[in-house]
């Protein structure tokens, strides 16, 4: 007997989906404060079956930070509720201004211009920041993109972008390619990851290290962030995934 869900879940089936995820390993680029994941082997199939331990921090990959990640006294990943992972997504493609000044940084006037061509971004979406920096996964020199100095050069958020998004526009969470929601230059000239802390002091999440946003169109899909509920956790590697219109 056919319902409504199942005719849901088939409709949604015939769609394109979009895997928004690396695959991440020990040799994986990642954050340069945490130490390499490390993957053994507890048991092999010699043994009787294959069991395997993992050891890497919450932000590595592909993955979620919960607000607790920066804010005190604020919700733990697995206080999230269901219902906030799956929204709709809207991608933002910087990708050929990032191809020609690696530390851009996303303003109020691209949103603005953005919103020109598609229309104003809907609230309660997801809004992706698309720079095609995935692209240079799994190099941890192109990723690091670090000067003759030793500096980084990384494009980001704004937090004045970040601002007009969440109090203008509504919007419930966001995404991007990079390690971090900020832009490397604005990194070094503020001390400090204001954007990062100013997105999860809204009560929210982001999505850090998303891959092949090049895949999904600027409105339409809708994106899904599936995590495991680890207790208290200020972030995990999720899977995250888009369903295309």
């Amino acid at each position: 007997m056919s319902t409504e869900l199942i005719q849901a879940i088939q409709l949604l089936k015939e769609k394109k989906w979009v895997d928004l995820t690396h695959t991440f390993g020990p040799d994986s680029p990642h954050f340069s404060a945490f130490d390499a994941a490390q993957f053994d082997t507890l048991f092999n199939h010699d043994q009787g079956f294959f069991a395997q331990s993992f050891r890497f921090p919450g932000q590595y990959g592909t993955h979620l930070d919960a607000p607790i990640h920066f804010v005190r006294d604020t919700r733990y990943l697995d206080q999230l509720g269901l219902k906030e992972l799956v929204l709709p997504l809207v991608v933002i493609d910087q990708s050929a201004a990032v191809a020609s000044n690696p530390d851009f940084t996303l303003d109020v006037e691209h949103i603005l211009a953005f919103e020109q061509e598609y229309g104003e971004i809907e609230a309660g979406s997801f809004v992706a920041l698309r720079t095609d920096w995935s692209k240079r996964w799994p190099s941890h020199e192109l990723f690091n993109n670090k000067d003759a100095n030793g500096d980084s050069h990384a494009p980001g958020w704004s937090v004045s972008a970040l601002k007009f998004l969440f109090e203008e526009r509504s919007v419930k969470a966001i995404g991007h390619e990079t390690f971090d929601t900020d832009s490397a230059i604005d990194y070094r000239r503020n001390g400090a990851l204001l954007a990062e802390y100013y997105v999860l002091a809204q009560d929210t999440y982001q999505v850090e290290l998303l891959a092949n946003l090049d895949q999904v169109p600027a409105k339409g899909a809708v994106i899904f962030n599936l995590v495991p509920k680890a207790e208290k956790a200020s972030g995990f590697p999720v899977r995250s995934f888009a369903i295309l219109p």
